[in-house]
C-alpha cells in the first residue's frame, strides 16, 4: 500500500485478514512514499512480484507509468491497483466499482440526475466516472477550493464524455466527498452544514472513513440525509484488487469484519 499519508489506511488489515483465511504466502504493508521516490519504488516492487494498492496523492501519477491500463484507468486517468505483466506494468482503478456500489446502495431506487463531487484528484475522477456509468446522463458538478483545479476537472470530465460543470449551488441528488478532509478530526467539513442543507441531497457518500463515522457523515445524518463513510468503498475496491493480485475470490465477510473491528459500529 503506497501513499502519503498512509498510516490511516485499513487496507493492510483488510487484506491480511483475507490472506490468513486463505492460507496464502503473502503480506500487505503500508509504505509512505514521497512523489520523488514513487516511480522507482513502484517499478522495483512490481518487478519483484508485488501487487500494489495506491492511495492519495499518487493515483494519477501511477496511471501515467502503466504499459497496460484497464478501461477504468483509461477513463479516469487514475490508478489504484498495480501488478506486473510480461509487457510491463498493468493497472486498474477498482475505486470506480467501489463508489458505484456504495452510491447505488445509498440512493436506492432514486435516479441521480445531479451529483456534486467535492475534490478534483484521482478519487474524484473515479467518483465522477462511477456516477456517470451507474446513472447515464447525470450531471457532475465540481467543487474545489482551487478555481483552476475545478476548471481543469470539468475540462477533463467533458473530455471523458461526462456531463459536467462547475458547482452551481442548487439541489443535488448525491454529494460525494473525494478529498482527504476528515482524516484529521480537526478538519473543516468538505461542505458546511448550511450549504449541505441547501443542496438537499438524497445521499452523502464520504470516501474518508473513521471510527465513529466522519464528522461529515454525522452532520448529514443530523440533517436527515442518508450518509455513509468510505468503509463500503474500501471493502468493494479492496476485494476487486485482491482478485487481481491472487486470482481468487477473497472472503469478503472476513475482510468486512477486519474493517469493522478497526472502525467500530
Amino acid at each position: 500500500m503506497l501513499g502519503d499519508p498512509v498510516a490511516h489506511s485499513l487496507s493492510p488489515a483488510m487484506h491480511n485478514s483475507a490472506i490468513a483465511a486463505l492460507g496464502l504466502d503473502a503480506v500487505c504493508v503500508a509504505l509512505r512514499v514521497r512523489s520523488e521516490g514513487l516511480e522507482s519504488l513502484v517499478r522495483e516492487l512490481a518487478a519483484a512480484g508485488a501487487g500494489l494498492n495506491v492511495t492519495v496523492p499518487h493515483k494519477r501519477r501511477v496511471a501515467a507509468m502503466l504499459d497496460d491500463a484497464s478501461e477504468a484507468v483509461a477513463r479516469t486517468g487514475a490508478c489504484n491497483t498495480v501488478w506486473a505483466r510480461d509487457r510491463g506494468l498493468a493497472g486498474d482503478n477498482t475505486d470506480v466499482a467501489g463508489v458505484a456500489d456504495a452510491a447505488a446502495r445509498l440512493v436506492g431506487e432514486r435516479p441521480v440526475r445531479r451529483a456534486l463531487i467535492v475534490g478534483t484528484g484521482g478519487a474524484a475522477r473515479a467518483a465522477a466516472v462511477a456516477v456517470a456509468e451507474r446513472w447515464p446522463g447525470a450531471v457532475i458538478e465540481s467543487l474545489s477550493r482551487g478555481e483552476d483545479r475545478a476548471r481543469q476537472f470539468v475540462e477533463w470530465a467533458r473530455g471523458a464524455g461526462l456531463e459536467a460543470c462547475r458547482d452551481e449551488g442548487g439541489p443535488a441528488d448525491l454529494v460525494v466527498n473525494a478529498t482527504p478532509l476528515g482524516l484529521d478530526p480537526r478538519d473543516p467539513l468538505p461542505l458546511d452544514r448550511e450549504r449541505l442543507r441547501r443542496r438537499a441531497p438524497v445521499a452523502v457518500l464520504d470516501l474518508v472513513y473513521a471510527r465513529g463515522r466522519t464528522a461529515f457523515v454525522r452532520a448529514a445524518g443530523e440533517l436527515g440525509i442518508r450518509a455513509e463513510d468510505g468503509r463500503g468503498v474500501l471493502l468493494c475496491q479492496g476485494a476487486a484488487s485482491f482478485r487481481r493480485f491472487f486470482g481468487v475470490q477473497p472472503p469478503r465477510d472476513v475482510m468486512r469484519a477486519a474493517v469493522e473491528a478497526a472502525l467500530g459500529e
